[in-house]
């Protein structure tokens, strides 16, 4: 075990060196200042040593306190997820549900004696990997009497590679940048890259069946795993490492989105790939967002499995790609270790040009497998380096609100889906929000039976009033998803924000199973309280 050396930030994504300096805070109050028609000023960052905590409500046992903290800085940065209510609480000094103490376990003989405890003396645990959740679902809860978090960060270590069947033994606490600088001399990847890649664990994708940045084929975390091992109130879960399985119910499946609700999970096996050297992008551009995704479906429906087939609507393409023509843009890619894809490549240009699709012929890079960079310039390279590590602590607090919801539904029910989502969350937004509100689309994943549309809505709200404008937006949003088939959340996890709708689209007796298989493990109710099953 080797500590992570650098020190998390507690008021915005990722690490204290991740934090926007005052000159990027400046930059971002004087535009707020444009829009608003009157000047902002970046708020204050409160010291840590400033902020007001309650007393600690345990008394951390002898035994136990080399690696369990009550600490101000531990307290402080385990208080809150990455949700931007809470980033913007946190920068605002307001901390009114910390952990009591901060468990850091490095071996199975201190999480044993960690949950021994907390079973004894009926403390509540919140499993805690990165600390990126959006969907509050690493915060503690408000109605606790007494909590620990249990911070993963010094599992963090491959324990084990098969090149023979490409495949490792992970910590759930590794990073993925750690892991993929370890894989790399191998000339292995796992390939998994959600937008929190560069602060987010191999535990916390597990736990919220996390969606990574390749749109078709492997685009969630579990596709990858081959076994699981949890330490749960009631003793060890381990599955069996194997490539498939008939016999019954999978155990990985009640573990993968089991989001800290069964127990803490300490290893995976997870299935690698030779890292890729052959690669194709191109941009495709359409006058009309309906064409546009007509397009992706028939695509998506071929079978080519590109790593990328990732469509914009016009506004999406302004923000993220500077398109300006007023275009949806379809991103396409391939990549492969072994073989060339132009072939691929070409099919698919041909394709798309036969669908109404735009393409121009220097918008299309094909690599020979020398290292010829695809995907680096133009709407696509824009694109590219506006998704991963997406941080947006220098907009907090100035006055304009901005947040995301995802979902996915069947490509017969897109359309009609689409134009509700836009019509009533729309209405609320310019009802909330003022006439300068926006609302824009994406699709971040595509199958061949349906889309992952991933929405972005934004506008100017007063300062001090931004919990109740954001929540009435999430109700609508919220409201028409469940009404018009869609998923709650396609990636994004439960937590406790979504879960009131989440129980109005999981089957009743599934509840009660899930329900029966918590009070199996976790026959007190300690594990992450209030998320997925019961109060």
């Amino acid at each position: 075990m080797v500590a992570r050396q650098r020190q998390r930030s507690f008021w915005t994504w990722g690490f204290r060196e991740d934090e926007p300096n005052e000159d990027v805070r400046q930059r971002a109050a004087k535009s707020a200042s444009n829009r608003l028609g009157r000047e902002v000023k970046p708020p204050v960052i409160p010291s840590i040593e400033s902020i007001q905590l309650r007393d600690s409500r345990i008394s951390i046992p002898s035994r136990l306190q080399s690696f369990v903290m009550d600490d101000q800085f531990d307290r402080v940065v385990h208080t809150h997820g990455g949700h931007v209510l809470e980033l913007l609480q946190a920068i605002r000094g307001e901390f009114p549900y910390p952990p009591d103490a901060v468990a850091h376990p490095s071996s199975d003989q201190e999480l044993e004696e960690l949950l021994e405890w907390c079973n004894r003396d009926r403390i509540k645990v919140v499993p805690y990997g990165g600390g990126t959740s959006v969907v509050w679902g690493v915060n503690p809860p408000a109605d606790a009497e007494r909590v620990v978090t249990v911070d993963t960060d010094r599992l963090n270590q491959i324990l084990e590679v098969d090149e023979v069947s490409r495949a490792a033994k992970f910590q759930a606490g590794i990073l993925g940048p750690d892991l993929e600088a370890e894989l790399k001399p191998l000339d292995l990847t796992l390939r998994h890259y959600p937008q929190s890649f560069p602060w987010s664990t191999v535990g916390g994708w597990i736990a919220t069946r996390s969606g990574g940045h390749y749109a078709t084929n492997h685009t969630h975390i579990d596709d990858f795993v081959e076994s699981t091992r949890m330490i749960t109130p009631s003793g060890w879960f381990e599955s069996r490492r194997l490539p498939g399985s008939g016999a019954g119910p999978s155990p990985d499946r009640l573990v993968l989105g089991s989001e800290g609700t069964l127990g803490i999970i300490t290893e995976a096996w997870l299935r690698l790939q030779v890292r890729p050297k052959y690669r194709a992008s191109a941009s495709v551009f359409f006058d009309d967002w309906y064409q546009g995704t007509r397009a992706v479906r028939t695509l998506v429906q071929t079978k080519l499995f590109p790593a990328n087939l990732r469509i914009l609507d016009p506004a999406e393409a302004t923000l993220a790609a500077g398109v300006q023509t007023n275009q949806a843009l379809l991103i396409i890619g391939f990549e492969s270790a072994d073989v060339p894809q132009n072939h691929q490549m070409n099919t698919m240009v041909e394709m798309v040009r036969d669908l109404g699709g735009q393409v121009n012929d220097e918008d299309v890079v094909i690599s020979d497998g020398s290292g010829k960079a695809t995907g680096r310039k133009g709407s696509v390279g824009q694109w590219r380096n506006s998704f991963i590590g997406v941080n947006a602590g220098a907009q907090l607090g100035l006055g304009l609100l901005s947040d995301t919801f995802e979902t996915a539904t069947t490509w017969d029910n897109w359309e009609h889906f689409d134009r509700q989502v836009r019509t009533k969350v729309g209405g609320t937004l310019k009802r909330v929000l003022g006439n300068g509100s926006s609302l824009s689309c994406r699709f971040t994943h595509v199958y061949p039976d349906g889309p992952a549309p991933y929405y972005t809505f934004s506008g100017i709200v007063p300062i001090g009033h931004e919990v109740e404008a954001w929540q009435e937006i999430k109700n609508t949003a919220n409201e028409v998803i469940i009404d018009n088939g869609g998923t709650i959340t396609h990636h994004h996890a439960v937590g406790r924000l979504h879960k009131s709708a989440w129980e109005a689209q999981r089957p009743e007796l599934f509840g009660s199973m899930l329900k029966g298989a918590k009070a199996s493990v976790d026959p007190q109710g300690l594990m992450n309280p209030g998320v997925l099953i019961g109060d």
